[in-house]
């Protein structure tokens, strides 16, 4: 049994304040693996960063002093033709980089997809539950599925991911289940 997990794919993230190029061009891409996985039955999880007003004033807010994805407004909604699949995956609201509640949810999938934004960021962190959840699960990321608001740091996050025992896939990369 395979899941797909989208990470914080939402519009502060895309062409918001901490978007780029490269998140807005990964729309289509990530569009075609939900497709796919819920033509196959199977789930699609998405994470949404959730921040409160008083993020600034947090331990986060003060190392990224950047409002980003206030719950309620329109930096926080799922971005473009993404925010379309809402009501047919599950939406998890989480807090922080990585989605604790990632590791009741995973449990029990022979593979685990993550894709979205920021690869060095929140996909890395995710991937890490991911992993944590399912120890022996294959876990894999796409190259065309992710970007980062810092290209440098995404692609040092890619070079990371095999020594934690996570398939990266080359563009155009086709997964066999």
């Amino acid at each position: 049994m395979r899941a797909l997990v989208v990470v914080d794919y939402q519009n502060d993230f895309t062409d918001g304040p901490l978007g780029s190029p490269g998140a807005v061009s990964i729309e289509g891409p990530i569009c075609s693996r939900i497709e796919d996985y819920l033509r196959s039955g199977d789930p699609v999880f998405m994470t949404m960063d959730t921040h409160s007003p008083d993020y600034l004033s947090t331990l986060e807010g003060r190392m990224l002093p950047v409002e980003h994805c206030i719950a309620g407004t329109d930096g926080w909604r799922l971005h473009g033709k993404v925010s379309t699949y809402r009501e047919r995956c599950t939406v998890i609201e989480k807090d922080t980089f990585g989605c604790a509640r990632l590791l009741e949810v995973l449990k029990g999938f022979d593979e685990i997809e993550i894709c979205g934004v920021a690869t060095n960021v929140c996909v890395l962190a995710n991937a890490v539950m991911a992993r944590t959840a399912n120890p022996d699960a294959r876990v894999l990321v796409r190259r065309d599925c992710v970007a980062s608001y810092d290209p440098d740091l995404g692609e040092k996050a890619l070079d990371i991911l095999p020594s934690l025992q996570v398939e990266v896939l080359r563009w155009g990369s086709r997964c066999v289940s």
